[in-house]
């Protein structure tokens, strides 16, 4: 980190619930056949954090459901060796999320 900085945040685990989906007719080639969900990013609490997201679908999560994404240039990861034009992708579907002290959320 460079001396007068901002200290960045933390994001070890990037939780989210997918409120939607997103249906375009016209799209980048590398896009044809995946999914693309509307995602409201949650605190560790399991409350909602900032603004929904649009992220790509790599583990076929559905409407409700808590998962796991990534986001930056790991975003295209699950699809390799194909680069999708993405800033964030669901790579997991959540089952629980025990935090000690904080109780379980499901």
């Amino acid at each position: 980190m460079r001396p007068n900085s901002p200290p960045r945040e933390r994001n070890s685990v990037l939780l989210g619930r997918v409120i939607g989906n997103v249906v375009c007719t016209m799209k980048d080639a590398s896009l044809v056949g995946q999914k693309l969900l509307i995602v409201q990013p949650l605190d560790r609490n399991g409350r909602d954090k900032g603004r929904p997201i649009i992220a790509l679908d790599s583990v076929g999560a559905g409407a409700g459901e808590t998962i796991y994404w990534c986001r930056g240039r790991e975003a295209s990861f699950p699809f390799l060796p194909a680069e999708p034009p993405t800033e964030a992708t669901i790579v997991g579907i959540v089952d629980s999320v025990n935090i000690p002290g904080a109780g379980l959320l499901e």
